[in-house]
């Protein structure tokens, strides 16, 4: 399926119109006031909102989600949000046709015709384009995956990025960078996801200062680079960077993209200096050419060069580093997920994951 992509409302509202949407189900939370796009949503006739969740989504939501969509009989969800919002409408998605008297996470998903689409307020996670979501249930971590989880259409207007906080600013869109980073370095990339992660890190470079400083060009460059990235990452998953992450994000109260750039910082440098334990089965010398060729696409002659590059910018957003506490290294290195591990090029033991932690930290 081709993602449809508009840049304005009279673009989605045509798509609307086109494609028979009456009833929406509108998953979103409080945030959606304070956007212009609000007031699109209020002028349609049949608008249901739903906002029963909170960050790191919960199963119980999905449930209420779920009734909610079957009540109102809706022809469509539209998601407006970050990854919550995301991830919450694309498991009404899939289970709205499951049995609602078993557990929707025990059953088989089966694809079903329910349009779902997306509105993102930020230019980072690029859920929009992928077939990933994530929730909780009794406190743990639930990852839903299937094709039919990407959305079929996507509203990228860049006045949403208007009202975004400073640091979520730079937050997200570090984690657009490091999609486009891991994706291409991942042992499962392909020509295609490639293409994705060149142009989405082009689109960085070219735009990040442009985007920090909140102007319309920047907000709508990082708006493609997000979802582009989300792309590459939709083919390949995400590697090590992402998989060290998360416990610091939940530790340190820092945002995700935040704690991906510190870890990537660190991993970058480690992987050119480790070529030798690579994993990829297409080999050492693909690898390195492989580093080489994510400096050449950012404009540098050198891994190493470029490795530096990124350090510095993350530095330069002021994006400091947490202070760690006594014990905090052993439950970091707990934490890692070693299924996400599989995914990048470098083997990492358990003291490879401690040095870089410690690298991260110190």
């Amino acid at each position: 399926m081709k993602q449809r992509i508009f840049t304005d409302a009279a673009g989605l509202d045509n798509y609307l119109r086109e494609t028979g949407v009456g009833k929406i189900m509108l998953v979103c939370d409080g945030s959606i006031e304070y956007l212009k796009l609000n007031e699109y949503f209020k002028g349609l006739p049949e608008v249901i909102r739903f906002s029963d969740f909170t960050p790191n989504p919960q199963y119980e939501s999905v449930i209420s989600g779920v009734k909610l969509l079957k009540q109102i009989d809706a022809d469509a969800i539209i998601a407006v949000g970050g990854g919550s919002a995301m991830d919450v409408a694309k498991c009404v998605k899939l289970f709205s046709n499951m049995n609602e008297n078993e557990n929707f996470l025990e059953q088989r998903i089966v694809p079903n015709n329910m349009r779902l689409i997306a509105v993102p307020t930020t230019a980072g996670t690029g859920s929009e384009a992928t077939r990933f979501a994530v929730i909780y249930c009794n406190g743990e971590k639930q990852s839903i995956t299937h094709e039919t989880a990407v959305p079929e259409a996507v509203l990228m207007d860049p006045s949403v990025l208007e009202t975004l906080p400073e640091y979520q600013r730079k937050a997200t869109m570090l984690d657009a960078f490091c999609h486009g980073i891991e994706s291409f370095w991942s042992v499962n990339s392909t020509d295609e996801s490639r293409e994705y992660s060149k142009e989405a890190l082009r689109l960085i470079m070219e735009h990040n200062q442009s985007y920090l400083k909140n102007e319309k060009s920047g907000n709508a460059a990082m708006l493609r680079a997000a979802n582009i990235a989300g792309k590459a990452i939709n083919i390949t998953q995400t590697t090590a960077g992402h998989a060290m992450c998360y416990k610091l994000t939940s530790l340190y109260g820092i945002a995700h993209g935040h704690a991906a750039a510190l870890c990537v910082s660190a991993l970058w440098p480690y992987m050119i200096e480790h070529t030798d334990m690579c994993v990829d089965p297409r080999g050492k010398g693909y690898l390195e050419n492989t580093l080489d060729e994510i400096a050449g696409v950012m404009g540098f002659t050198s891994g190493k060069e470029t490795a530096g590059y990124f350090k510095e910018f993350v530095e330069k957003l002021g994006l400091k580093k947490p202070l760690p506490d006594n014990g905090d290294y052993k439950i970091l290195k707990k934490s890692v997920n070693p299924v996400r591990l599989k995914n990048h090029p470098i083997k990492l033991t358990d003291e490879a994951i401690s040095e870089l932690y410690h690298r991260i930290l110190d």
